[in-house]
Parts: structure tokens; C-alpha cells; sequence
């Protein structure tokens, strides 16, 4: 170890993730263009600022056309390094066949010889959560295995693809069923709703999602349709709803649901990333004792997920496929190294910065070097009060930066990437302009303490708000004329701004091609360690 840029003083690094905030030079529906932020402006007139990629294989995705996301952002940002991630590890084993000759899957067809055989997940092809290709391949091969009645049930995208391109993968699918579908092989969706109405809450912020997903997937409770189609397009003219935010809604024949959940039933959860997933797989495995909500009728099924949601808690029992094995996190490193650590987001980000960005992994790796705080998230439409808790998170991190308790913080402002997603230009501006607000007071701080911060993003959202033609470069609009909204991630790179007062002199930028897992190295570099060798480099070096 060597003094690093402090010389024999003990100052603290912050890393400050700017969670959806993109670098897109297109004006039209940048809501961060659009916003005042002498911050954000001062940031890149006046310090040095890489461009770092934030998406596909910069992120251990399949290909550079796949857009990041904050899961796999914070993973590369807290392990310094990029591994193969939830799509490619799902796409190879399926490829490969390894997931049919899993233990797992072999369980679930045995269990549904003589039943049925649901699937439940994000239907799209986003490839953020869940990529319909995935279920195509299950649903083939369920019929290959003999089984006879196969049920789907469909949470409704709208966020990590277009806003209202439901039927786009509605009508095509239930095309491919019918071509499956024979005297054999009974095989339709089941029910259905919006990614943010039903079944996919995270963090535990809001568990009445799950209550109503349950209900209407398990139970076959709610609103009864002929199709998927007609479910979709009665709710959109009733009520105006982007597909997200679609009320949920069953299929029915004679009256009747086609596919409640029943004792000796099997059910994939077909969602490859975790974070929404934890939920729902608690609510199927949990004994007596679940206490957070009323399940009324708990049907006795055996069931898995795509991947293991939660390494530690091994939630669920049964999976799939095995997730990636995350190893040499920065944090696990630093603690190694004696170092104190704060970790802050709110709740709609806390896992982020704790659970991901320690590489899947749920607790501390010290009780004693390392705090963990979450600001209790509102439960409200984001679009409704777009400064989120950046102001709580902002107060409490000041405290924190000037008590000198802590030499490594790292905080999440949510505001730009869960505003973004709802598709509101002028809501995503506010939350830039809030966030600009809370970065000037935190920088402040910084000066106080004589420390470093290290100001970036984990990938891009509010940097395009609305939908843009590749032909023509300008936004697509609806009937009305509206501009088309956006909801979804960008494949655009994030700025990585460092903010630095008092060192500058110590240690000299380097240019080069860097992704998010370069930061990692430079946060230790400065702090006067080595980097590990299985780290991406340093995007400086010291004089």
C-alpha cells in the first residue's frame, strides 16, 4: 500500500451513483438537457469526466445491443469486474440443454405429469427480467416431455420496451400456442396485469402488489376476459393505462378460470433477475408462518425460478439455472483492508447498493467496518412526487461525510432511472433538477472534509424520454400527436465525473475505453491500494 493521493491524512472517497442519467447528445426528450442543473454543468465545464459504457458486454450481457440495467450496473461497479449475467447464462443453458437435464426442471415435468404446469414472469423481450424466447423454449419443451396442460400468465412490460406494445408480443405468441396446441397438449394464458400493478414488487416496498398478483394468478380472482387481446384492449381504452400500469385480469371459458394454481401443480417463475422476483418466490415457498397478506388458499406445488433470486437466503429452494458466482467485490476488499464503508440509497435502490453491489450477496461483510442505511421509500407514483427522498438521503449522507467516521461512501440517488420509467418528460426533468439540487449540498460537504467524490451512473433513462425513429432521428408520436414516451433504459454511456479540490496534482487521468467496472480500480488507486489483478484497470494512475 502506498499513501495514495492523501498523503499520511485519512480523507474519505464518496461514490455518488446518478441512477438512470445518460450522456445523449439529442436535445429532443433528454429531460437532463432539459433541466437546470448548474451542478451537472459546473461538473463537466470544470473537472475531468469519462464516458463509460453501461450496457451489453460492458455488463456481461449478451450482445451490445442489450441495454443495462441497474442490476448488472451496480455488479460491475462493486466488483470491478464484469461476468456473464442473468440472459446469457439463461440463453446458454437452454442452447445447450443443461437446463432440461437440471434436476430442477426434471422435478417440475415429474411433479406435472398429471397436472399442470404453470409459467409466471416479465412477457417481453427486454431482456432486463425475463426474454420471451425463454418461455418459448420451456413451453416446446414441456410439450416434447409429454405434459398435457401447460398454463401462462403474463406480467405486461411497457417499461424495458415500448409503452403500449403489449400486443405486439400478445398476438404473435398466442399464433405460436395455437400452432403447439392439439388434442394432447392443452396449452393458453391464464391471467395477466402490469409489471407495476401486480406481483412484481421489489424490496418489500409494496407487498399489496403481490397480494393482487397472487389472487389473480393463483386464485383466479379479478376481472374475467374471452383473450389476453381483448383483456389488454378493454383496459386500455377504459382507462388510457401504458401497459405497466394495466389492471390485472383473467381468462376465463364458460365463466370460468382457465388456470388457477392448484395442489400438485408446478410453477416456473420465469424472471431471470432478482430483484422482483424474491417476492413472489417467498409467497409460494413460505410455510404457516407468512404474515404479509392473506393468502386465503395456499396450493401444495413444487416450485422454481429461472435463477437463484437470493444466494444467501437460497431463495427459492429450487432454480434452474445457477447464477453468476460474483467473487473479489470492492467491498469485500476494502473491509479486508480495514476500511470503513457507508452504503445509502432509499428503498427503491438500497439492494443496489448493498445486495448487488456486494455481488449477489445479502449482509455485510463486517458488522464492525461497514453501515448500511435505507430511507423508507414513498409509496406513490413516482411521476407524483419525482424528487423521491433524495433530500432525506442527501441530509443523512452529509452527516455521515463530516462525522469522519467512514473513509469509502457510496450512495444511490433513484430518481432519474424510476421517474424516467414512468414515461413523464416533465416529471424526469424535475428529478434531475432535484437531483442537481442535492449534489451541490453533498459537494459541499466534500470540501469540508477535504475528500473526493467520484459522481457517475449505472446506466442511461431519462437521457431520452421519448421514442425515436432510426430513419428520421426524430421522436414518434401517437395519434393525438403527443410525442411518444420512452419508459425504458437507454443503450447510451453514463458520464463519470471526479470531483477533486485538492489532489489533483497527485495523479494524472488516463484515456481509454472504460465500462462501469473500471471504477472499482480507481476508487482504490486513489485510496492507495493495488487493485486486484482480476479488476478491470484504473482510470487514473498517481504521479
Amino acid at each position: 500500500m502506498s499513501n495514495g493521493i492523501f498523503g499520511a491524512e485519512k480523507r474519505p472517497v464518496i461514490t455518488i451513483v446518478m441512477d438512470g442519467i445518460g450522456i445523449c447528445a439529442r436535445e429532443e426528450g433528454n429531460a437532463i438537457k432539459a433541466a437546470d442543473t448548474p451542478t451537472l454543468d459546473m461538473l463537466a465545464a470544470k473537472y475531468p469526466c469519462f464516458s463509460l459504457k453501461a450496457h451489453g458486454t460492458a455488463v456481461g450481457l449478451p450482445s451490445d445491443d442489450d441495454m443495462g440495467n441497474s442490476e448488472v450496473g451496480h455488479n460491475a461497479l462493486g466488483a470491478g469486474q464484469v461476468f456473464a449475467q442473468g440472459a446469457k447464462l439463461v440463453s446458454e443453458a437452454i442452447e445447450t440443454g443443461r437446463m432440461f437435464a437440471s434436476d430442477s426442471w426434471k422435478q417440475i415435468v415429474d411433479n406435472a405429469k398429471n397436472s399442470t404446469l404453470h409459467f409466471l414472469g416479465l412477457f417481453s423481450d427486454g431482456n432486463v427480467h425475463s426474454h420471451i424466447d425463454h418461455l418459448k423454449a420451456m413451453v416446446v419443451r414441456a410439450k416434447e416431455e409429454g405434459l398435457s396442460k401447460v398454463r401462462i400468465h403474463i406480467l405486461l412490460d411497457g417499461r424495458d420496451v415500448g409503452e403500449t406494445s403489449a400486443l405486439d408480443y400478445v398476438c404473435p405468441f398466442e399464433e405460436f400456442l395455437s400452432e403447439l396446441r392439439d388434442d394432447n397438449f392443452d396449452v393458453c394464458i391464464a391471467s395477466g396485469g402490469g409489471r407495476m400493478v401486480i406481483t412484481m414488487d421489489r424490496y418489500e416496498a409494496n407487498w399489496a402488489m403481490v397480494e393482487e398478483g397472487w389472487a389473480t394468478h393463483v386464485l383466479g380472482e379479478g376481472r374475467l376476459f374471452a383473450s389476453a387481446e381483448e383483456a389488454i384492449t378493454t383496459l386500455r381504452n377504459e382507462t388510457g393505462a401504458i401497459d405497466q400500469d394495466l389492471a390485472p385480469f383473467v381468462i376465463a371459458r364458460d365463466g370460468k378460470p382457465v388456470g388457477t394454481i392448484e395442489d400438485g401443480d408446478s410453477v416456473v417463475f420465469f424472471n431471470f433477475r432478482g430483484d422482483r422476483a424474491i417476492e413472489i418466490s417467498k409467497t409460494f415457498e413460505a410455510g404457516a408462518d407468512f404474515d404479509k397478506f392473506d393468502r386465503k388458499r395456499v396450493p401444495s406445488v413444487v416450485y422454481a425460478g429461472m435463477l437463484e433470486y437470493d444466494g444467501d437466503a437460497h431463495i427459492p429452494s429450487r432454480y434452474l439455472v445457477s447464477p453468476p458466482e460474483i467473487s473479489n467485490t470492492m467491498g469485500e476488499f476494502l473491509v479486508n483492508k480495514g476500511v470503513r464503508q457507508l452504503a445509502i440509497s432509499e428503498t427503491q435502490k438500497y439492494g443496489h447498493v448493498t445486495y448487488f453491489w456486494n455481488g449477489n450477496r445479502s449482509g455485510k461483510f463486517s458488522e464492525e467496518l461497514e453501515e448500511y442505511i435505507e430511507v423508507p421509500s414513498d409509496v406513490v407514483p413516482f411521476e407524483q412526487r419525482p424528487w423521491m427522498k433524495c433530500a432525506e438521503i442527501t441530509d443523512i449522507l452529509i452527516e455521515k461525510i463530516k462525522s469522519g467516521n467512514y473513509d469509502a461512501l457510496r450512495v444511490n440517488f433513484p430518481n432519474g432511472d424510476m421517474v424516467g420509467h414512468t414515461g413523464s418528460f416533465i416529471a424526469a426533468k424535475i428529478s434531475v433538477e432535484a437531483l442537481d439540487v442535492c449534489l451541490a449540498r453533498i459537494l459541499k460537504a466534500v470540501d469540508e472534509v477535504k475528500g473526493i467524490a467520484i459522481i457517475t451512473a449505472d446506466h442511461g433513462n431519462a437521457d431520452e424520454m421519448y421514442e425515436i425513429d432510426k430513419k428520421s432521428g426524430l421522436a414518434k408520436t401517437n395519434k393525438d400527436g403527443s410525442k411518444k414516451a420512452k419508459t425504458s433504459h437507454t443503450l447510451n454511456p453514463v458520464p463519470c465525473y471526479i470531483y477533486d479540490n485538492f489532489y489533483s496534482d497527485k495523479y494524472e487521468c488516463i484515456d481509454g475505453d472504460y465500462g462501469l467496472a473500471n471504477v472499482a480500480a480507481t476508487v482504490v488507486t486513489m485510496m492507495g491500494y493495488e487493485a486486484p489483478d482480476m479488476w478491470e484497470k484504473s482510470m487514473i494512475t498517481l504521479k
